[in-house]
């Protein structure tokens, strides 16, 4: 492992966006040998997709799921994130709740409190409401 790699170092490969950082993170990522992908990092990498790079879903899902795939990219926990990305395809939500779903899954607890209603469109997991 050689580091943790942080959102730009990705927004950068990904875009080109700048051109001069892109070609730097690309020649990093392709000379690592291991970067660690924080679970974090990749929920901010969906969100400055969608928002700034205003990219549709169905390819920000694409890119998350290629961004998983990369070799040199590790993770702590790959079917949890690949579940996370999932849901946030199949069932649109946004990558926070998508994630809180598959960690509700993967625990078994299959519980998550919250106000969100977009959440009941998962079956897997209950939703419930603070009362």
């Amino acid at each position: 492992m050689t580091a943790f790699v942080d959102t730009n170092v990705l927004v950068r490969h990904l875009t080109g966006d700048p051109p001069e950082q892109a070609a730097r993170a690309t020649r990093y990522l392709a000379g690592a040998d291991g970067v660690l992908l924080p679970d974090l990092i990749l929920a901010e990498l969906a969100c400055v997709l969608e928002s700034y790079y205003e990219t549709p879903r169905d390819r920000v899902a694409a890119i998350l799921r290629s961004v998983l795939a990369f070799p040199p990219i590790r993770v702590q926990d790959a079917d949890l994130l690949q579940r996370a990305v999932e849901v946030y395809d199949v069932h649109r939500l946004d990558f926070a709740e998508a994630y809180l779903v598959a960690c509700a899954e993967r625990t078994g607890l299959g519980v998550v409190a919250s106000f969100d209603r977009s959440l009941d469109r998962v079956t897997t997991v209950r939703r419930v409401e603070p009362a």
